[in-house]
């Protein structure tokens, strides 16, 4: 029983949904999330992840904190510029929550890695490149390990939930649609919030998976900030996907 009662009251809003309970919430508490990226999304998967008690976060980024990304990363302040997003994120979530476990990388996610992939439960993808989607795409499926995909650039954003189910369709499926774009946030621009829109989803879609809520079907989310709109697009799998097709 991880619940004590200190614990039972600091999630008491949680335990009173009946999607949670106190089972819900020990199954969190239980569990080990890898986020790749604290960046813009990052900054809003993290905080809820660990306000939500998940037992074991990985983070992997390479990045240091610049100025320039105050304006949409609410994870790093002013005193966090120059330093490693990783150890800038560690303190902050720390603060936050003592009990989460952190594990940090300051390093782009790899093969190497691929241990950490394998003893997670579900896999946030909040990287902006898409070698490393495909990466952790490839990995995922390999392992059946469900998969948080989101970005968001200019005032749209998009969230994809890959179970990893036999007969799924996976990221490779649709990444034809979704080449290296030819403009970055810090060429085309973003707005502060549609990150944080983004990256809330992101959370909210990997503590369901948690609690074993995944989709029934696999959809691509559309969200359009300038008219506030929202579009759902179901994702078919490809029969020639080099990733999840049958052999």
């Amino acid at each position: 029983m991880l619940l004590e009662s200190a614990n039972t009251l600091r999630y008491c809003r949680h335990i009173l949904l009946p999607q949670v309970q106190e089972e819900g919430q020990e199954a969190i508490m239980a569990s080990h999330v890898l986020v790749v990226g604290a960046g813009g999304l990052g900054s809003a998967v993290l905080p809820y992840l660990v306000a939500a008690g998940v037992g074991k976060i990985t983070l992997f980024d390479h990045d240091t904190v610049d100025i320039t990304n105050l304006q949409r990363q609410i994870l790093h302040t002013e005193n966090s510029v120059g330093q490693l997003k990783v150890e800038s994120a560690k303190q902050q979530l720390t603060a936050l929550n003592s009990q989460v476990k952190m594990t940090t990388y300051a390093s782009e996610f790899t093969t190497h890695h691929e241990p950490e992939l394998i003893s997670a439960d579900v896999v946030v993808d909040c990287s902006d490149n898409l070698a490393t989607r495909l990466l952790l795409n490839r990995l995922c499926w390999t392992h059946k390990t469900p998969l948080i995909s989101g970005s968001a650039i200019r005032m749209e954003g998009q969230l994809i939930h890959f179970p990893m189910r036999d007969g799924d369709p996976c990221y490779a499926c649709v990444a034809r649609l979704f080449k290296e774009p030819s403009l970055s946030c810090m060429e085309a621009g973003v707005l502060a919030p549609v990150v944080g829109t983004l990256g809330s989803l992101q959370a909210t879609e990997a503590l369901k998976s948690l609690l074993s809520m995944p989709p029934k079907t696999v959809s691509m989310l559309l969200y359009d900030a300038e008219h506030l709109t929202f579009k759902e697009f179901i994702i078919p799998k490809q029969p020639h996907c080099e990733v999840c097709a049958e052999r």
